[in-house]
């Protein structure tokens, strides 16, 4: 349940196939090129654009931020292998249920829009996508608990090395014993109903 002081980060929702993936798959994908400073955060409100027909225009869904991992759109979108950039880094971030919005927050005079920082209070008050933009004092506020978020992501960061370990090495790491996992097979599947 949204929360007045949740952090939003309000993005862009491409195409209606953009949130089918959302919705079925329970993630959403960032360019780490164009990404924002810090996508640690409590929710995504869902900006979409005039490839919405009736429904452009304006936020209708949001979804709970339940964390985020770096990969790339190859990976994300194996229909797509010989896409341009299908070999970018993207931001997987993995979402809680779609939920929608009492009333769609519609936009007034703006048309684009990337990504925009808010929070659950302005977002439950908003009638137009400006009532979003966080004003005066209270920015100075937002400002310092995203940079808490991304201090506080830092501190999970560990320095493991980057090589490929050897299956034998890595099972015995992870105090698996004998031959219960083959070299090509999965230990665990972290996300069962993914793709």
């Amino acid at each position: 349940m949204l929360k007045p002081t949740d952090l939003i980060l309000v993005c862009l929702l491409p195409t209606p196939r953009d949130l089918e993936i959302a919705r079925l798959l329970g993630w959403y994908r960032i360019p780490l090129r164009t990404a924002p400073k810090v996508v640690t955060v409590d929710y995504l409100a869902f900006y979409q654009p005039s490839a919405f027909g009736q429904h452009g225009g304006q936020i209708e869904f949001i979804a709970q931020v339940k964390g985020h991992e770096l990969t790339t759109r190859g990976e994300l979108l194996k229909d797509e292998p010989d896409h341009p950039r299908s070999k970018e880094e993207y931001f997987k971030i993995q979402l809680g249920g779609l939920e929608k919005l009492r009333e769609p927050v519609k936009t007034d005079k703006w048309k684009r829009l990337t990504f925009l920082y808010s929070t659950g209070e302005y977002l439950l008050n908003a009638k137009i996508l400006n009532d979003l933009v966080v004003q005066n004092e209270e920015r100075t506020i937002l400002w310092r608990s995203l940079r808490e978020r991304a201090e506080n992501e830092q501190l999970y960061k560990t320095d493991l090395p980057e090589t490929d370990i050897p299956p034998e090495i890595l099972m015995a790491l992870l105090g698996f014993k004998g031959n219960e996992v083959s070299e090509g097979s999965e230990v665990y599947d972290v996300d069962e109903g993914g793709y």
